[in-house]
């Protein structure tokens, strides 16, 4: 078995596993429930899809100016992906819309002061109430 031969059986493992990771990722994002679910689904193709099939594509192309590109654009995706995957999850979380099986802790108001109290009645008076998730 030659270097080329190994190289090309291992990028081709490399583009299988990310078509993999792409296809099940949009099955998810057409098939899941509810935006919770579906937004995992997308993380799932932005990071892993990805990342393999520029390996893949790495490798194809050996180690020259085009490899270093293609891992540059490779990290840049693995930090801005998760990242923006958690902007859009938080900004969903503080509009009101809250995953189906969230479970509220009713021992936290328990255990606060008056003063604090009174903070959590008015910040529910003022807080949008949650929008049912279909």
């Amino acid at each position: 078995m030659t270097w080329a031969l190994v190289i090309d059986v291992t990028s081709w493992v490399f583009f299988f596993a990310g078509g993999f990771f792409l296809f099940v990722g949009s099955l998810g994002m057409l098939r899941l429930p509810d935006f919770w679910a579906r937004l995992h689904a997308a993380s799932i193709i932005d990071s892993a899809g990805v990342a393999f099939i520029l390996a893949g594509m790495m490798l194809q192309t050996g180690f020259t100016l085009v490899t270093l590109k293609t891992l540059i654009i490779v990290g840049f995706l693995l930090i801005t992906g998760p990242t923006a995957t958690h902007a859009v999850a938080n900004a969903a979380f503080v509009s009101g819309s809250r995953p189906k099986d969230i479970v509220e802790d009713a021992t936290v108001k328990k255990s606060l002061t008056k003063t604090r109290k009174k903070a959590l009645k008015k910040s529910a008076v003022s807080a949008p109430k949650p929008k049912p998730v279909a």
